[in-house]
């Protein structure tokens, strides 16, 4: 049997030791709440880049800050607003007042500046698009075009088979002998 002291000993020890252990996860987690990441650029129609991709950022930039709620992001957004898309924004925010969410927001945004035809260029591009003797080269431009594309399964496959050479299309078939089960697997 234990005495209260031996007990209290241990029970000190192991909590010590927990403690030493949750030391480097705090210090990463300080690390990391250090760490600042640049606004998107800011955004008008007129930009010299698309809504599509200032949008991402957006959602990038986002997804690094978690913590902000749907009238801040709303807020936020629009100080990223120059010219005709602030006042867009600014009309917008006094017509609905109380009632604008996060979710109503984005979605007008969207619809309001996306462009439909932004996939025409790139589709073009990848059709264009050929193997120069960097497989991983050829993978990363492929990858950013499809971005706007979204080429999956047959139209995806048939885009690669046209880019390249007839022994780099057979040599996969050499090395696995089953079908490719996804788009990823192919690539």
């Amino acid at each position: 049997m234990l005495t209260p002291e031996e007990i209290a000993r241990l029970v000190g020890t192991g909590i010590a030791a927990a403690r030493a252990l949750e030391r480097p996860a705090i210090e990463a987690r300080i690390n990391t709440l250090s760490l600042k990441m640049k606004n998107p650029e800011k955004f008008d129609r007129k930009s010299s880049f698309t809504f599509n991709e200032w949008w991402e950022s957006v959602k990038m930039y986002r997804g690094f800050y978690p913590e902000t709620v749907g009238h801040e992001k709303i807020a936020w957004v629009g100080t990223l607003l120059t010219v005709t898309a602030l006042v867009w924004h600014l009309h917008r925010y006094r017509e609905l007042r109380d009632n604008y969410t996060w979710a109503n927001y984005s979605a007008a945004i969207r619809t309001e500046y996306r462009n439909e035809r932004q996939a025409v260029d790139p589709q073009l591009k990848l059709g264009q698009l050929k193997y120069q003797g960097s497989i991983c080269a050829y993978l990363t431009e492929f990858r950013a075009l499809n971005n706007f594309m979204w080429a999956t399964e047959e139209a995806l496959r048939e885009k690669v088979d046209l880019a390249m050479p007839d022994a780099l299309l057979d040599m996969p078939f050499t090395h696995y002998l089953e079908d490719f089960v996804d788009d990823e697997g192919f690539l």
